[in-house]
């Protein structure tokens, strides 16, 4: 998902955050029990059910689309998305759902937050429209994967940044041991100017930051290099008690309909999709959102998850080696009554904005 300038708080927020969720190994974690939730959502959701979301750009394409007045309940909008801050408001009961990538989730059970993906949206062609390039400093003699051995690389656990740097040292061959890792938080420039100024070598960077890193450096040196792998999942993430409640449960299945919707509306309109989301709403030059939409390419939102827990369940795999967390089965994470709901969404067509 392209990166929201808005949910750039700073480092000085998002640290913290990212330290208390993140702190520990196996011994100072608590691994969630994961519910499984599997009474039948009502067909039909009471108009009068209240749920918060934190998903600022399905927030301003339901809007531009012309469906945000037409869900069929109440909802509270959070001018947040990720996982640092979301799972921050699940655990304050503040939140049902949120905009995240596949990383939160993991994340949440291995510090006793029970959450569960209601929602999975990938790219076409994600190879060809990499979420994150691999930011290099100027300097730092870096060609290749293989060239990360005993280099400095910026890292955020419980981030998909964070784990993006653990499969890429996989795909290299080497392991956090033969690198150092410098723990930072993934928001605004914090990586940009991190590389820039020579605190680390390599740095994953995402939505702009990879046309303007090499913009404002690269005259010393600096460059991006593709990592070839995918990194493109992204979910609506939601805490389990939200989905035990029975009308909450069909708020939130009647959302991902309209979210599916929301962002085939901006696929297919990009021209009011740059003027109104990228332009107006995150304040960037039209020329940047020009750039963000050819890097995302097209959506695709699967009606069968079993690709998509296969890969988490390599992740979590990856991510528990890597970190001593105990393995668990990924299956756990997933609320497979919400499974084919968006792409079902897509092929009625109800609701499609103009």
């Amino acid at each position: 998902m392209p990166t929201h300038v808005r949910a750039a708080l700073g480092a000085a927020l998002v640290a913290p955050l990212l330290l208390a969720g993140c702190a520990g190994n196996t011994s100072s974690t608590t691994t969630v029990d994961a519910k499984q939730v599997s009474a039948k959502i009502p067909e039909k959701v009471d108009p009068k059910t209240t749920i918060t979301i934190g998903a600022p750009d399905a927030q301003v394409a339901l809007k531009l689309s012309g469906q945000l007045d037409k869900l069929p309940f109440k909802v509270k909008w959070a001018n947040i998305s990720g996982g640092p801050q979301c799972s921050e408001a699940f655990r304050a009961n503040s939140l049902d759902v949120c905009s995240a990538a596949e990383i939160p989730s993991i994340h949440a059970h291995w510090t006793g937050l029970d959450t569960k993906l209601v929602a999975a949206k990938y790219r076409k062609d994600p190879l060809k429209h990499p979420v994150y390039e691999l930011g290099i400093a100027p300097g730092a003699d870096i060609d290749r994967l293989k060239d990360l051995r005993g280099k400095k690389i910026a890292y955020s656990p419980g981030q998909a940044q964070g784990a993006l740097v653990l499969r890429i040292l996989a795909k290299a061959g080497l392991t956090k041991e033969d690198v150092e890792l410098v723990e930072l938080p993934s928001t605004g420039d914090v990586y940009p100017s991190a590389l820039g100024n020579g605190q680390v070598d390599a740095a994953p960077l995402g939505g702009v930051n990879i046309k303007r890193y090499p913009a404002k450096y690269g005259k010393d040196g600096a460059k991006t290099i593709q990592h070839g792998l995918r990194d493109d999942p992204g979910h609506l993430w939601v805490p389990t008690e939200s989905v035990e409640d029975p009308q909450k449960a069909a708020a939130i299945r009647e959302f991902v309909k309209y979210w599916a919707r929301a962002a085939e509306w901006a696929d297919k309109h990009p021209d009011e999709w740059i003027d109104g989301y990228y332009v107006k709403d995150q304040g960037l030059t039209r020329e940047d959102g020009e750039y963000l939409v050819k890097g995302v390419g097209h959506p695709d939102f699967p009606a069968d998850w079993t690709s998509a827990v296969a890969r988490q369940q390599k992740t979590v795999d990856l991510l528990a080696k890597e970190t001593g967390k105990k393995p668990f089965d990924a299956g756990v994470l997933f609320d497979r009554r919400y499974e084919s709901v968006a792409a079902d969404a897509l092929k009625s067509g109800a609701g499609e904005g103009t």
